[in-house]
């Protein structure tokens, strides 16, 4: 696909290299986001045992204190990866699907504890998921 704008032609791959540098950039914005909400959920656990509702009975019923240190460490790790996605590494893009979808299990887990919050991460994850492996999609994508 080409276009012209004041006489000069636009090649497909400057748009495929601008749209993956959109993408890239939206996943490693919202990779740091995460784990920053990560880490802080985490740190609310671990401080404040009581800040999150205690469902009995639930199968997966872990320590409040015990999901805060998950939380915690996910969010380092998390925002880590979105420094390494924002600085261009290669690496971060894999480690960064991973990471979300380790992230959105995590909270699928954790949703009788704080539901809100459990789906606006969730969505969040998904989010950073599409906006890394559009890649492939991207490249290529255009009728000649």
């Amino acid at each position: 696909m080409s276009g012209t704008y004041d006489g000069i032609t636009e090649s497909s791959s400057h748009t495929d290299r601008a749209v993956v540098a959109g993408f890239t950039a939206l996943a490693g914005i919202l990779l740091l986001l995460s784990g920053l909400w990560s880490f802080f959920a985490g740190l609310a656990g671990i401080i404040k045992h009581q800040f999150y509702a205690i469902t009995p009975d639930y199968a997966f019923k872990i320590n409040v204190t015990t999901w805060g240190w998950i939380h915690l460490i996910l969010g380092i790790i998390v925002f880590a990866a979105g420094v390494g996605l924002l600085a261009g590494q290669t690496w971060a893009r894999v480690v960064g699907v991973v990471l979300a979808v380790i992230s959105a299990v995590e909270n699928f887990l954790f949703l009788p504890y704080y539901p809100f919050w459990a789906i606006l991460v969730i969505a969040v994850d998904l989010m950073i998921i599409w906006a890394l492996l559009v890649y492939g999609r991207v490249i290529g994508s255009h009728e000649a």
